[in-house]
């Protein structure tokens, strides 16, 4: 409804000879644009308004990009971004990193591939707390 609204203003508003290449023009367009994400937003409190968590998270590989870009195969940084998607999984969660891939890496060919799910860092965290719990009880 609001997106309807702000459709009628811009029509009404380019009417009234706001050039659309000008500042004012660009803006509106952009905000026009960006609506269904906005309204997404404004719709789950979960979601963050921006990616700075990440691009933080990220930001030591990518400061040494330059120096490893041409290292390896084309599938390479594909590879590169699972692994620090898990090691930053496993840092936010409070996991050891060592601990877990170590446990991970040697349980892993022994498994079924429907299996893999539980070796998530969050999924490997949950079900070594309900060992513990288990063996304090």
């Amino acid at each position: 409804m609001i997106h309807r609204r702000l459709e009628k203003l811009t029509g009404r508003l380019a009417l009234r000879a706001i050039l659309p290449k000008s500042k004012l023009g660009q803006a509106i367009r952009y905000a026009v644009n960006q609506w269904t994400k906005l309204e997404v937003y404004l719709g789950d409190g979960r979601i963050e308004i921006d990616n700075n968590l990440v691009e933080n998270a990220i930001r030591p590989t990518k400061l040494g990009a330059k120096n490893w870009l041409f290292i390896g195969c084309r599938e390479a940084g594909q590879r590169a971004a699972i692994l620090y998607t898990i090691v930053e999984n496993c840092r936010r969660l409070g996991i050891d990193t060592r601990e877990y891939l170590e446990n991970v890496l040697t349980r892993l060919p022994g498994m079924k591939g429907s299996e893999a799910i539980t070796l998530t860092p969050a999924n490997w965290l949950r079900a070594r707390q309900g060992k513990q719990a288990r063996k304090a009880a």
